[in-house]
């Protein structure tokens, strides 16, 4: 795989942050410069200083105007001003656990306060040397891992917050039944990984339009002819017209607009134009907010882990297999049902089966994968070793497939529409 310029792996991955009834509240933001030894000890002023120059404005492509943006300040990024850069009706500053309570620090932070900018503070499970940094918290991250995710200790955490007037953020919720715990104890906000998890409800029995789209999605992962995908488009005018308004936005370098079925597909190619319908079912399959942030993390990986098999040399893997795969890999979360139940109602070809079900290479791109949307970096430069891939231009290639999702599902679902430009096959 080729080096690329650094100045082009400027990404991020990015966390939701949920209300207790799961719309979106926000996001938070981590920054990677895609250099190897950030992996391992991550610069955490060149991070938020990524975000400040570059990655913002990327972040937002696609959001709607009233989302809420998190992002870490290390110490001397808060005693420099830095958060001045920023809109304050939009992004929220986050003192991070291990700065230190001194007089500029904490004058920096009133400075903020005062100038109309929300302060939270991260990673709370009762630090006595964070409450100079709570006294003025809009919003209080209680790190739910820390305590165990235990009942009791996390109500002593929470009778111990000395700015009773402050928003709790429960961060690092793993699982439903501690969210549902967490939303009686009295906090607000939530973020964490359970929500790609699957709620697994037992006897629960697909919808007439889930079990439509399934059938719909089984159909466009094998042969597709291009007169049948013209027959779907024209049976259902909604995605006639998101398709329209997706080849008419994207920037394919038209003098004038398309407004032919055939002239579209023809435009787009029918590798393309099955991606986007497939996406676009897929965003349809569930209407929830948390399954719409789904849709968008299976698009991203599913165009992630294409692009990986169409960068390695001599692999075995087929570029449109690994699209299937990673676009059915969340399947599970959305529709509240065991993985192999999923499948079982989809006759796909073998190699997704297994690469959705058992452990070998496959499975390794899409633990791959899940690092990157976690932002979990030692563990991004572990399996990239394991795979054999390069970091830079693995970097590359996640950041291109977030624009690429973006620009599908700012019309495919029900996120805003976005204009950032992916590549195209």
């Amino acid at each position: 795989m080729t080096e690329t310029p650094a100045a082009e792996l400027v990404f991020v991955a990015r966390q939701p942050v949920f209300h207790a009834d799961e719309t979106v509240w926000g996001y938070e933001l981590l920054f990677r410069s895609g250099h190897e030894n950030v992996a391992n000890v991550i610069d955490e002023t060149h991070a938020t200083s990524s975000v400040i120059a570059d990655g913002l404005s990327l972040a937002l492509e696609g959001l709607a105007s009233d989302i809420h943006i998190l992002i870490n300040f290390p110490e001397d990024m808060l005693v420099d001003d830095a958060g001045f850069a920023l809109p304050p009706e939009t992004c929220v500053v986050e003192v991070l656990e291990h700065v230190r309570p001194t007089r500029k620090t904490l004058d920096a932070v009133r400075r903020l306060k005062k100038a109309g900018y929300t302060i939270a503070v991260d990673d709370y499970f009762g630090q006595p040397q964070l409450k100079p940094f709570i006294d003025l918290a809009d919003i209080v991250k209680i790190d739910i891992l820390e305590l165990d995710s235990d009942p009791e200790r996390i109500k002593e955490a929470i009778a111990n917050v000395p700015a009773p007037n402050a928003t709790l953020l429960a961060e690092k919720v793993e699982d439903q039944k501690t969210f549902e715990f967490l939303r009686g104890a009295g906090f607000s906000l939530f973020q964490g990984f359970f929500f790609s998890k699957p709620e697994i409800i037992p006897g629960k029995k697909l919808s007439t339009n889930e079990a439509t789209k399934l059938q719909l999605l089984s159909e466009l992962s094998g042969d597709f002819e291009p007169r049948r995908l013209a027959e779907i488009l024209q049976s259902d005018p909604n995605l006639s017209y998101r398709l329209f308004r997706y080849i008419n936005s994207v920037g394919f370098g038209l003098r004038s607009k398309v407004t032919s079925l055939k002239r579209a597909i023809d435009m787009m190619g029918m590798i393309q134009a099955k991606q986007w319908l497939r996406s676009a079912v897929l965003a349809d399959m569930n209407t929830t907010p948390r399954a719409s942030e789904l849709a968008y993390m299976a698009v991203q990986r599913a165009k992630f882990l294409e692009a990986l098999c169409s960068s390695t040399k001599g692999g075995t893997c087929t570029p449109d297999t690994m699209f299937i795969t990673g676009l059915f890999s969340l399947l599970d979360a959305m529709l509240g049902i065991e993985m192999e139940e999923v499948l079982g109602k989809l006759p796909l070809d073998d190699a997704i089966v297994e690469g959705l079900t058992r452990d070998g290479n496959v499975r390794d791109m899409i633990t791959l994968a899940q690092c990157y949307e976690h932002g979990h970096w030692a563990d991004t430069t572990k399996r990239l070793k394991k795979l054999n891939l390069d970091s830079r231009a693995a970097d590359l290639l996640y950041a291109q497939s977030r624009n690429w999702a973006q620009s599908m599902l700012g019309v495919a679902s029900h996120h805003d529409d976005g204009d950032g430009k992916g590549f195209e096959d």
